[in-house]
């Protein structure tokens, strides 16, 4: 049984920064992208930012200029750097592999991002 585990959640102020991560727990067959997802009370889950194999990036517009996918291959580890971290950026984050032929998800246990003064 595959896992994703994610760490980096918490509670900052207006304007600062987090850095998220997240890992399967065992080797995932064909990897086709990792990406992040958030889900804020009341709301549907959204795309916040996703990389490809061969580092194609995608962003929500909400986040582009703030927040940063990148990945570390040897790792199979995916992190999100966000920066000027806003209000309404408060979510649950969830880390998502899509994998195989018919790019299957995995998904992680979601961790909590909340910004407020």
């Amino acid at each position: 049984q595959v896992q994703l585990v994610e760490s980096g959640g918490g509670l900052v102020q207006p304007g600062e920064s987090l850095r998220l991560s997240c890992a399967p727990s065992t080797n995932i067959f064909r990897i086709n992208s990792m990406g992040w997802y958030r889900q804020a009370s009341g709301k549907q889950r959204e795309l916040v930012a996703v990389i490809t194999t061969t580092g194609l990036t995608n962003y929500a517009d909400s986040v582009k200029g703030r927040f940063t996918i990148s990945k570390d291959n040897a790792k199979n580890t995916v992190y999100l750097q966000m920066n000027s971290l806003k209000p309404e950026d408060t979510a649950v984050y969830y880390c998502n592999v899509k994998w195989g032929v018919w790019s299957a998800n995995y998904w992680g246990q979601g961790t909590q991002v909340t910004v407020s003064s």
